[in-house]
């Protein structure tokens, strides 16, 4: 199973490929884009949609999946974030791949062992995890990296149930 994980931001929208055979993981890649404040929200959506459309075509994985936003009081970050994963849905649904979301105390759980794990703590049992020579960054990929392997090692009946 290969999967693309996705740390939805407008601002920086984090990615990550993980293929599972076997109970055996290995990173493919992962990364960000980043958008400026300046440019028009169209143009920034567009910019993550293209994006995630191009991973789709290239990698052909098997599922998108997303870490839910926890954005607190602020009602504009939700809502950029909201589009963000907007852009994403879209570009998953228009190749025919289904989308899963995952809580970050979940995504924490499952790659540390401990749902409040501190972004470091996830950048380290990532790069143990995937057996990469660095630690990935920026934080944003290392978080989708971190959704990727939560969905790919998730028992069958809780991917089903998403």
């Amino acid at each position: 199973m290969k999967v693309v994980g996705i740390d939805p931001g407008t601002a920086a929208c984090g990615y990550g490929i993980v293929h599972e055979s076997g109970g055996r993981l290995r990173g493919i890649a992962h990364g960000w884009w980043q958008t400026r404040p300046t440019e028009r929200p169209e143009v920034r959506l567009k910019t993550i949609y293209d994006g995630v459309t191009a991973l789709i075509e290239e990698h052909g994985p098997d599922a998108v999946v997303l870490e839910e936003s926890f954005v607190g009081v602020d009602a504009r970050t939700a809502l950029s974030v909201g589009q963000a994963r907007g852009a994403v849905l879209v570009a998953a649904a228009h190749a025919g791949l289904p989308c899963t979301e995952y809580a970050p105390s979940a995504v924490k759980h499952a790659v540390c062992g401990y749902g409040r794990a501190e972004k470091a703590q996830v950048q380290r049992m990532v790069k143990a995890i995937l057996g990469l020579h660095e630690l990935p960054t920026p934080n944003h990929a290392a978080d989708a990296l971190a959704v990727a392997i939560c969905h790919a090692l998730a028992p069958p009946l809780l991917k089903l149930a998403g």
